[in-house]
């Protein structure tokens, strides 16, 4: 289905995950994110390099399953289990359809990654997620999925970033308010989306995620994959 959740002048809430958004959220964020689907396929890549047998993929903020889907299509390795999580009800129905007879190794979970367990893992994702979480909470989440990696083990975390120079960060914003206008946007659509999401969606820079995946004892990360102010890193144990 097409976005068209913020064609009219409506009274702005804070943008959460319910079934109106699951039902476009693929349009959503194929016009929104530059290189998302560049970001999907990088996923892959990096199952067949740190995929390991006889471990845990865990894809959390699944959303409607796209990287699950990737997870399970570039596996190449034995005895593996993708566990897809969400917290959104409405978006673990959709990712239960979007896997359903197409990857048989997973399981989709609605629960908060936050008090989750992760355990003998070799491949987690965070795509598009760790931006959604109170940024007081995201070291210790970060800490907890590497306690849960095996020896070899990737971290991918994408989001959306900032920058500190401001020349670049407005010069970043408007390439990225064109990529929306490019893709059918509107202007009223535009602002009420900004208006609606700016305090629910917190960005970091570069820095402060190398800084986290250090912290939390990561012996390498890379910033792998950038498409103007989105980006994604690559942590290994």
């Amino acid at each position: 289905m097409r976005d068209q959740i913020f064609s009219q002048e409506n009274d702005l809430v804070n943008f959460t995950f319910d079934a109106k958004v699951a039902n476009v959220f693929d349009d959503m964020v194929r016009r929104s994110v530059p290189g998302y689907q560049s970001m999907i396929e990088m996923i892959g890549l990096c199952v067949k390099s740190h995929g390991q047998d006889n471990t845990n993929y865990y894809d959390l903020g699944a959303s409607t399953g796209a990287t699950s889907m990737a997870l399970g299509i570039n596996d190449t390795h034995n005895n593996t289990k993708i566990i897809a999580v969400d917290n959104s009800l409405s978006m673990t129905e959709k990712c239960e359809k979007t896997l359903n007879n197409k990857v048989n190794n997973a399981q989709v979970i609605c629960a908060d990654i936050e008090i989750l367990d992760i355990k003998n893992a070799s491949i987690v994702v965070l795509n598009l997620t760790l931006q959604f979480i109170a940024p007081e909470n995201r070291q210790a989440l970060i800490n907890k999925i590497y306690q849960g990696l095996n020896k070899g083990g990737a971290l991918i975390v994408s989001e959306k970033i900032h920058f500190n120079d401001q020349q670049k960060q407005q010069q970043m914003t408007e390439l990225h308010l064109d990529f929306k206008r490019a893709n059918g946007y509107s202007e009223l659509e535009i602002a009420a989306k900004r208006q609606s999401i700016e305090n629910v969606l917190i960005t970091d820079d570069k820095n402060t995620h190398f800084k986290r995946f250090e912290q939390a004892g990561f012996n390498t990360s890379t910033c792998h994959f950038q498409c103007l102010n989105f980006a994604s890193f690559l942590a290994v144990k």
